[in-house]
């Protein structure tokens, strides 16, 4: 199963549409495509459907309606894993993204959390379950490139890695031969 994770696309603000690195990747086989709140708009939704099935959750940022359709934490079965997907953000400002994640699931409910929140790309084992946060396609912030994730799980075993680019607009002023 080959899913695509992105997160933070705060669209249509810093985006009107996906960005074309993103767009080429989805339209990869793509099984499913998970996205880890901050959507801020419906047409995020309707725009990543065209390429697969979605599951998302509410971030901060998404109003009501977003927050209802989507709910702030979902565990999702991918074959013999476990996905946890939450956005990451809470009371605590004191506590990262990637720790409010991290406690947002029982110890052995998920193998894989999948967060965002923070725009930071994060890939690493915690306590035996995978911490991925895919970064923002569209909304870098302090990063040096956007970003979004892959990850890939046949049986029980999970590949996951980032996707980094510099440019979410299409390139223009190109000539027409």
């Amino acid at each position: 199963m080959r899913i695509v994770v992105v997160s933070d696309t705060h669209m249509p603000r810093m985006a009107k549409s996906l960005p074309p690195r993103l767009a080429r990747e989805l339209a990869n086989h793509t099984d499913l495509i998970l996205h880890a709140g901050d959507w801020t708009g419906e047409e995020v939704y309707e725009q990543l459907a065209r390429y697969a099935p979605v599951e998302g959750v509410a971030g901060n940022n998404d109003e009501e309606p977003l927050a209802q359709r989507f709910g702030f934490r979902k565990k999702i079965v991918c074959g013999e894993v476990r996905i946890g997907l939450v956005h990451g953000h809470g009371p605590n400002v004191r506590l990262t993204a990637e720790h409010r994640a991290a406690v947002a699931f029982e110890e052995g409910e998920v193998d894989i959390v999948v967060f965002g929140h923070s725009h930071i790309p994060v890939f690493k084992k915690q306590g035996g379950i995978l911490m991925f946060n895919p970064g923002s396609p569209t909304d870098k912030r302090r990063q040096k490139q956007y970003s979004f994730g892959i990850i890939e799980i046949e049986g029980r075993d999970i590949r996951a890695s980032h996707v980094f680019y510099d440019s979410k607009v299409p390139l223009s002023g190109a000539k027409k031969a």
